[in-house]
């Protein structure tokens, strides 16, 4: 049975990947491509504040948070995975964002749904010299669905009130100064 929800997850993440690579595709045939990892004209800003549904996960001591505990941040929030190889390849401009903007006003929440939980992430983030990004992981993996995520990595920003400003599916250059701006607009902007 675990062999059986273990293909299906497989196949379905697959499939999830490919279909948003389509969407991406089609949503913008006049954009040019990337010239570097992922880009920002696949940001896609919400087009209604509403606020991102409640997801739980847990730190790296295994204590249960959710989005509520950081209120009033502005919340960078990244789903990944060790296995998902462009999560890999973002994942250090995520931790020099984090360096640049500080951890008072704005966190980056790179949120894992690696079932190995805190160990794999901790070995992870050892191993490529992760160092400004805390642990964070849903190894129930339900935040991907609950927030209706088609496929890792995927990028939501979160203003201070718990609203989605926006979100970016696929890898991108997260220390380039147009994320680092689009990030200070959101800490900026109360809206």
């Amino acid at each position: 049975m675990n062999r059986r929800a273990a293909i299906i997850l497989v196949a379905g993440a697959i499939l999830a990947v490919l279909s948003a690579a389509v969407y991406i595709w089609l949503a913008s045939p006049d954009s040019a491509p990337a010239s570097r990892m992922g880009g920002f004209a696949n940001y896609v800003e919400a087009r209604e504040l509403k606020p991102v549904p409640a997801i739980r996960f847990m730190d790296a001591s295994g204590r249960v948070m959710t989005l509520e505990d950081f209120r009033g941040r502005v919340v960078v929030l990244n789903l990944w995975a060790t296995w998902c190889t462009p999560c890999v390849a973002e994942m250090p401009t995520l931790d020099r964002l984090q360096q640049k903007l500080g951890e008072e006003d704005a966190i980056v929440l790179a949120l894992s749904i690696d079932r190995g939980g805190q160990e794999a992430v901790k070995e992870f983030y050892a191993k490529t010299g992760v160092s400004h990004l805390k642990v964070f992981v849903d190894p129930t993996m339900r935040a991907q669905s609950d927030i209706g995520i088609l496929g890792l990595p995927t990028t939501l920003i979160i203003d201070r009130e718990g609203r989605e400003r926006g979100r970016l599916v696929g890898p991108a250059e997260w220390d380039d100064e147009a994320a680092v701006d689009l990030v200070r607009r959101a800490m900026a902007d109360p809206q």
